[in-house]
């Protein structure tokens, strides 16, 4: 089934030098990318995409690192596009990344993790709402 969904490449991604490579992870894997933005995200913005979050010890770490510099926002369109990415992307647990996923390649930690994707077909409609209309 063809799907949408939302791709974030965090901070320490774009300061590392890692957007293209990133970028052509996602194209290696048949997927495209239909819209892509370079910005700054604001305290409100990153609220909002790290919502389920509040409330957790680790929210404000998160959204002052995720408002720390330049991030790159994308809609990646294709074939289970959520599960892929998912999987592309690697575990959110240090402890159970893999070789070969970006963030097992790339991050060692837990929150400065170079990129985040969408986990499911409901969060991949709001983020992608928040950040594309």
């Amino acid at each position: 089934m063809i799907e949408e969904t939302f791709v974030m490449i965090k901070p320490d991604g774009v300061k590392r030098g890692l957007i293209g490579e990133i970028i052509s992870r996602f194209e290696r894997k048949l997927m495209s990318i239909t819209e892509l933005r370079m910005l700054t995200l604001t305290r409100e913005l990153a609220e909002e995409l790290y919502a389920e979050h509040k409330g957790r010890d680790y929210f404000e770490k998160l959204i002052n690192y995720s408002i720390s510099g330049p991030v790159v926002v994308m809609k990646i369109v294709g074939e289970n596009a959520i599960m892929n990415c998912r999987i592309l992307v690697g575990d959110t647990y240090p402890e159970k990344r893999v070789p070969g996923s970006i963030r097992g390649d790339f991050s060692p930690y837990l929150t400065e993790n170079v990129v985040h994707a969408s986990s499911s077909k409901e969060d991949a409609e709001r983020e992608l709402r928040i950040f594309f209309g």
